[in-house]
């Protein structure tokens, strides 16, 4: 299959997809939305590119921000940034990439590196490492393949670089570039150890942009044709409805280059006198029905404005919000007992045994 031309309005569509599937992170993919839109003006144009495309030998860039939600939000960027990242890392290792691809599909970080290919004229890869959104650098399907976590590069808006070319683990790489993420600012701009065509072929989640394009489709079809979105979403994906409800409480803070907190729903409709909770970092991690887990990660947590059917993010959901909240399946890498050491709940400290909601 050829490259093929992403258009605005994929570009429309993959800003509501990839905010369903960050699961309330990711951050919030509005402001890559109107850099996608200016560059698009300007005469930029991106193409999505097949990961069994790539020769083996071919090098590529994995892409995100990396930080607080709530701070994206305040903290604002442009498009060069993140192609600064990239660059940086081709002048370091003196690789060529041949295409950048998303650490994660979920939220915003879908689409950096579509602003990173506009600049530095590069396909984007059409996988990802996460197949959602995840808090730390551990938590890719690269890292349960235990392939090298280094090197990296961090980058920020007013010209600060860094890069860290050896750590022994993946723990350690989630640990020493948090540290520079929090002294940036608690919001970075990052290039990931390079990726072989090879390992991308093997380790990758393929066809996620893809996805994500589908599913904002859906969305904003419904939307014109004033259908149910939630119902539009459940038509390319299989996923469940877990909730109807009204947000009536929200705690949240940002601390150590996190958004950590919970929201607490009184339930709606055939969920009128339940009550859901879901505990958060940066992600929805847990729901709590009457105070029992019903779902949690790496089984997907979308909070859905139940008109609309656009994702809820962790940083913008607020008091008086009447949501829908859906499960999506996880990408099976992460269901093995290895994956699950990543990404299971114990992984965020709850001691919990992970139930997936398909099970």
């Amino acid at each position: 299959m050829p490259l093929r031309d992403i258009t605005l309005d994929d570009i429309e569509s993959l800003a509501i997809g990839a905010w369903v599937l960050g699961t309330g992170g990711g951050g919030s993919p509005y402001l890559g939305l109107l850099n996608m839109r200016a560059l698009y003006k300007e005469g930029h144009r991106v193409q999505l590119m097949p990961s069994d495309e790539l020769l083996d030998n071919d090098w590529v860039a994995a892409v995100s921000n990396m930080g607080a939600p709530l701070v994206g939000q305040e903290r604002l960027t442009d498009s060069r940034t993140i192609a600064r990242a990239v660059a940086l890392m081709e002048r370091h290792t003196g690789y060529k990439f041949r295409g950048i691809m998303s650490l994660e599909i979920g939220g915003g970080n879908s689409i950096q590196p579509l602003m990173a290919a506009a600049h530095l004229k590069r396909p984007v890869i059409d996988s990802d490492m996460m197949g959602r959104a995840y808090p730390e650098a551990q938590m890719t399907s690269v890292a349960v393949g235990d392939l090298a976590p280094c090197p990296l590069t961090t980058v920020d808006v007013r010209g600060l670089e860094s890069v860290v070319e050896k750590v022994p683990t993946w723990k350690w790489m989630e640990r020493v570039s948090r540290k520079i993420c929090v002294e940036y600012g608690s919001i970075a701009s990052t290039c990931k150890a390079p990726r072989t065509g090879a390992e991308v072929k093997k380790w990758g989640i393929h066809g996620t942009t893809t996805k994500a394009i589908a599913i904002g489709h859906a969305v904003r079809e419904a939307q014109r044709k004033h259908e149910d979105p939630i119902a539009a979403i459940l038509g390319v994906e299989p996923g469940k409805v877990l909730y109807k409800g009204k947000v009536v409480d929200v705690e949240r803070r940002a601390t150590e280059g996190f958004l950590r907190g919970r929201t607490r729903f009184d339930g709606t409709d055939e969920h009128k006198g339940a009550s859901l909770e879901l505990n958060f970092q940066n992600e929805w991690i847990v729901a709590w029905l009457d105070k029992k887990p019903i779902a949690m990660s790496p089984d997907l947590i979308c909070v859905l404005d139940s008109l609309s059917g656009e994702a809820v993010g962790t940083e913008t959901i607020r008091y008086g919000q009447r949501v829908t909240v859906i499960a999506l399946p996880p990408p099976p890498v992460f269901l093995s007992e290895k994956g699950l050491r990543h990404v299971g709940p114990r992984a965020f400290g709850y001691d919990i045994e992970f139930k997936s909601v398909f099970a």
